[in-house]
């Protein structure tokens, strides 16, 4: 009986690795028979690659894996073949290992047709879990790591990202708008370095070796080491920039959506392309047709200003590479990515990273990169405070929301001063330089009256640049509550003001509500501008208007007293050349000043000791 047995078992083994080369044989334990296992089930899970020499050869259980090897003699008596085996060993694919599994009660199989009794593997009662089988997982085999994934939550408001899930962002406040990605890599991460070596490999063959300072400054032209920007609206941006834009400088310009970012580097691109060569202008936001449509209107027709619409920093940097642009230009920061880092484009790490190669993308082949920055809702630049301090300047494009007039202002400068303010004017044709800045802050010229009761003019400087505001104040008589209303000052600051005149000039304003403004919005926070606000509050009190061509440059002091003020030759010569006739100054600066010439006219300069002087200087003739 064995040796038939035996025999019909040859036979099975043979026709099984006919019909399946690769099969795997496991040994189950037949409910009949506990003390031994009885039954050889074949299945086509897993292929192993010992099996294939082998399959014929069924005195050699060896070659059949795990199961075969330790599978002991076959009992002397047989068992019903239509039983399910009440304990078996599979492999299971997911986890790469073999499961002893077990049949729920023993149950017998039903009849051909029929469903299968369900198999349960043994879970938390004493389940086998065997070791991997050698040569079982073919990634292994093949030596390629798998890929590993990592979920990062993005803020779709502001690209904040973090490695857990926030019902609110950290960064913006926003509820709701946390947006889950999966990330996955090889085993490396890509970083601006590296993209930005290999956009430069066939530029630069190899790291510059460290090279003497003395050597350096022969290199070194100044007078023509910068780029220059011709005409009104480029020399007011050359302005800012200290002289001109550097050769492999990073410029970041940033301001409020609609200021004219986009128009301001449009134009800045014309310049450089029309003078100097080629520039390259690169828009995440915006089709090649649509900026083509806005430089239509800004009437660029230069040949050598080249358009492209694309986020891929490693694509832009080979166009450029092809192309060698001396600039640019990238609208805006915020939309452009690097694949293999972590999180959507305008995230803090794709912010970082892009912004690194473009930076090593300048510097190792001297092109100027100009980039754009949104702002958040603080009027901070977006994206890691990193960012500020990897480029080379930072500018703020300034604006009123129904003004016209454009200031551009220098936060950062490696190669300039950051005391510099560019004024522009928006027009249908573009941005267009400001030659008198202060004729934005003064009153229509073609007034009705030479006389304005409680209106006088100062000066205050912004950089280097003299301006020219308008003070209004009305004092009214109220039988109520005093009533004061400030815009454009400091509140602290005109209550100061307005009790030193109560008790050093002797003005009776106690009973009286008082309104002060500052002309276009300006806020004005110089002490140069206390005089200013003081006679305007004694020009309406006293209705006496202050002639026109008056000038007030001082600072108020708790006794009364007029103080001096920095930059006060500047502030003076500014008022000259506006064509102003007299200049209210203190005392001590009246003599070095008396002899500045203003035009064709000498200017009338009048020093004054306190208020009280000031007074009798500016109304007595007209009492």
């Amino acid at each position: 009986m064995i040796t038939l047995r035996s025999l019909h078992l040859h036979r099975t083994l043979r026709f099984l690795s006919i019909r399946n080369p690769n099969p795997i044989i496991t040994c189950s334990v037949s409910p009949n028979y506990p003390q031994s296992p009885k039954k050889f089930h074949s299945t086509p899970q897993r292929h192993f690659p010992s099996t294939t020499a082998a399959a014929a050869d069924a005195d050699a259980p060896t070659t059949y894996g795990w199961s075969a090897l330790h599978s002991p003699p076959p009992p002397p008596a047989a068992s019903s073949p239509q039983q399910t085996p009440a304990v078996q060993t599979v492999y299971d694919p997911a986890t790469g290992r073999l499961v002893t599994k077990r049949n729920r009660h023993g149950a017998k199989e039903p009849e051909s047709g029929g469903a299968k009794a369900e198999i349960k593997p043994i879970a938390e009662v004493g389940s086998r879990v065997y070791g991997d089988v050698i040569g079982s997982s073919s990634v292994r085999s093949s030596g390629i790591k798998k890929k590993k994934s990592r979920s990062v939550h993005v803020c779709s408001s502001c690209g904040y990202s973090d490695g857990q899930w926030w019902g609110t962002c950290k960064q913006c406040g926003e509820v709701g708008t946390m947006k889950r990605f999966t990330t996955e890599s090889a085993g490396r991460k890509v970083s601006g370095v590296r993209v930005s070596d290999n956009a430069v490999r066939s530029w630069v063959l190899r790291e510059a070796a460290p090279v003497k300072l003395t050597d350096v400054y022969g290199r070194v032209d100044n007078s023509n080491w910068r780029i220059p920007l011709h005409g009104e609206f480029g020399d007011e941006v050359e302005r800012v920039l200290g002289g001109g834009l550097v050769p492999g400088s990073l410029v970041l310009v940033g301001g409020d959506p609609g200021v004219g970012k986009s128009t301001l580097l449009l134009q800045v691109a014309a310049l450089i392309a029309e003078r100097i060569g080629r520039v390259i202008y690169v828009s995440g936001e915006e089709s090649v047709e649509q900026i083509g449509n806005r430089a239509g209107r800004l009437s660029i027709e230069t040949e050598e200003l080249f358009l492209q619409s694309s986020t891929d920093v490693e694509d832009i940097l080979e166009q450029a590479q092809r192309l060698s642009p001396k600039a640019l230009v990238i609208d805006s920061i915020q939309t452009v990515y690097l694949n293999g880092v972590t999180g959507s484009s305008g995230g803090d790490v794709q912010v970082k990273e892009c912004t690194a190669a473009l930076q090593r993308f300048a510097k190792k082949t001297n092109i100027p990169v100009l980039l754009i920055g949104h702002v958040t809702k603080t009027g901070d630049i977006a994206g890691p405070r990193v960012l500020e301090h990897i480029v080379d300047v930072v500018l703020y494009l300034e604006g009123e929301k129904f003004s016209s007039h454009r200031l551009l202002r220098s936060v950062k400068n490696r190669f300039g001063s950051t005391e510099e303010l560019g004024v522009f004017k928006m027009s249908q044709s573009g941005l267009q330089g400001v030659l008198n800045p202060s004729e934005m802050f003064l009153a229509d010229p073609h007034s009705d009256s030479d006389y304005l009761a409680g209106l006088a003019v100062a000066v205050i400087m912004d950089g280097s640049r003299a301006f020219l505001i308008e003070v209004q104040a009305l004092c009214v008589s109220s039988s109520s509550s005093v009533v004061r209303h400030v815009n454009g000052v400091q509140g602290s600051r005109a209550d100061m003001i307005i009790s030193v005149i109560i008790k050093q000039a002797g003005l009776k304003l106690q009973e009286n509500g008082i309104f002060l403004n500052v002309v276009s919005g300006v806020s004005l926070t110089e002490t140069a501008g206390d005089l200013a606000i003081a006679a305007a509050i004694c020009s309406s009190f006293l209705e006496s208007p202050i002639p026109r061509g008056i000038a007030f440059i001082a600072e108020v002091g708790l006794g009364g007293e007029l103080r001096m003020v920095s930059q006060l030759e500047k502030r003076v010569s500014t008022v000259a050349k506006l064509g102003y006739k007299k200049c209210i100054v203190p005392k001590l600066a009246a003599n070095s000043l008396s002899e500045m010439q203003g035009g064709p006219e000498t200017m009338e300069i009048v020093g004054c000791n306190n208020l009280k002087e000031m007074i009798n200087s500016v109304f007595t003739s007209n009492w």
